[in-house]
C-alpha cells in the first residue's frame, strides 16, 4: 500500500467521552443539578405566591425535578433514556416523600422525649404523683407492656406456627381454604373489635380486668401475622430437601421438625418479631380489658395494669406541660422498644440464614 493511500484514509474521530454533553449523554452530576434547580424554583415560587406551608414548596420542587429531568434528558439524549430517567426519578421522589415524615417523627419524638428521659423516669412509676405535676416515671408501663406482649407471644406463636405448617405441608381441600379465608379476615380485624370480643367473654364469665385479658386480645391480632409470615417462609424451603429426607425413610413429621422448620427458622423469627412490634403499640384493647393503673403490678393475671401505649394516652389526656413531656418520653421508650425488636430480628435472621459454601 502506497504512502499516498495511507494519507488519504480518513482518520477515525475519537470516541465520545462517557458522561459529557458532546457525547449525547448527561453527566453523573446531572440529577444533583436538577435537584438544586428544582428546589430553587420551588422555594422561589412558594415565596412569590406567599405559601407558608413548606410541604407545598417540597411538592412543587418534586414536580419541577421530574419535569426538568424528563425534558433535559429528551433534548440531550433521547426519549427512551428520558423515560428511564423519569421512572428512576419518580422512585427517588417517592422514597424521599416516605422518608421525610419518618425522620420528622423521629426528630420530634427524640427532641421532646429526652427532656425527662433519665434513670429516674425509667425506674419509677406514677404512684402518688399528680398528673399535672412533674416527676413520676414509666416503669409500671414498661412492666405491663413486657408481660402482656410476652403472654400474647407465648399464645400466638405456637398456634400460628402450627397453622402455617398445616396449610403448607398438609392442608388440602375445603378445610385448608376455610382456614386461609379466616386468616385473611383476621388480618384486617381492628384492634377494638378484638378487645370487644374478649370483653364479651369477660362479662359472660364475670372475669376481672387484668393484663392476661389484654394479652388474649393482642394474641388475636398477632396470630394472622405469624401465620402469614411463617407460611411464606415455609414455602421458600426447596422441595428437594423434603424429598431427600423422605427418600431416606424419615417420617414426614420428623422431616418438618428437623429439616423444614430449621431451614426457615430465620425468616420465621423475623416474622414473629415483626408481629410483636405490630401489637406493642395497641391501645384500644388495653383500655377495654386492662383499665390501666399508676401502680406497679407485676402479676398479669390479677388486677389492672398499664402499658406504654396506654401511658402515653393517659399522660397526653392530662394536658399539662409535665404530662406532655412524660407522654413524649413514653413514646420514645416505645419506639426504642420496637427498634430493638427489629434489630434483634435482623440479627437472628442473619445468624440463621443458610450458609452457602464457595
Amino acid at each position: 500500500m502506497s504512502h499516498t493511500a495511507i494519507q488519504d484514509r480518513p482518520t477515525p474521530s475519537p470516541a465520545p467521552r462517557k458522561g459529557s454533553l458532546s457525547g449525547r449523554s448527561l453527566p453523573r452530576w446531572a440529577p444533583i443539578g436538577f435537584a438544586i434547580v428544582s428546589i430553587g424554583l420551588g422555594v422561589g415560587l412558594g415565596l412569590a405566591a406567599s405559601w407558608e406551608s413548606r410541604v407545598q414548596w417540597g411538592l412543587i420542587s418534586a414536580l419541577f425535578f421530574l419535569a426538568i429531568s424528563y425534558v433535559t434528558t429528551t433534548i440531550v439524549e433521547n426519549k427512551r433514556q428520558a423515560k428511564d430517567r423519569l421512572a428512576t426519578s419518580i422512585v427517588w421522589v417517592c422514597f424521599i416523600l416516605a422518608v421525610i415524615p419518618l425522620f420528622s417523627l423521629i426528630w420530634v419524638t427524640v427532641s421532646r422525649g429526652v427532656k425527662v428521659l433519665n434513670g429516674y423516669f425509667l425506674s419509677h412509676s406514677m404512684a402518688g404523683v399528680p398528673g399535672f405535676e412533674e416527676g413520676g416515671g414509666v416503669y409500671h408501663a414498661m412492666i405491663g407492656t413486657l408481660e402482656q406482649v410476652g403472654l400474647a407471644t407465648l399464645i400466638s406463636v405456637p398456634i400460628g406456627l402450627l397453622t402455617a405448617i398445616y396449610l403448607v405441608e398438609y392442608g388440602k381441600g375445603a378445610l385448608a381454604k376455610a382456614v386461609t379465608f379466616f386468616v385473611d379476615v383476621m388480618t384486617g380485624i381492628p384492634s377494638i373489635v378484638a378487645g370487644l370480643f374478649i370483653l364479651s367473654i369477660m362479662l359472660i364469665l364475670e372475669l376481672q380486668p387484668s393484663g392476661f385479658m389484654g394479652a388474649l386480645a393482642l394474641s388475636i391480632l398477632m396470630i394472622p401475622v405469624v401465620v402469614r409470615s411463617t407460611e411464606e417462609m415455609l414455602k421458600l424451603v426447596p422441595n428437594e430437601l423434603r424429598e431427600a429426607s423422605l427418600a431416606l425413610g424419615v417420617p414426614k413429621y420428623r422431616t418438618i421438625l428437623k429439616v423444614v422448620v430449621p431451614t426457615a427458622l430465620g425468616g420465621i423469627t423475623t416474622g414473629v418479631m415483626l408481629a410483636v412490634a405490630r401489637i406493642a403499640g395497641e391501645t384500644a384493647p388495653i383500655m377495654l380489658l386492662v383499665f390501666g393503673s399508676q401502680l406497679i403490678n407485676t402479676n398479669p393475671f390479677e388486677g389492672a395494669q398499664s402499658s406504654l401505649p396506654f401511658y402515653i394516652w393517659e399522660q397526653y389526656r392530662v394536658g399539662s406541660a409535665a404530662s406532655y413531656d412524660r407522654a413524649w418520653a413514653g413514646a420514645l421508650v416505645l419506639i426504642a422498644f420496637v427498634m430493638i425488636l427489629n434489630l434483634v430480628a435482623r440479627g437472628i435472621a442473619r445468624w440463621k440464614a443458610p450458609k452457602t459454601g464457595r
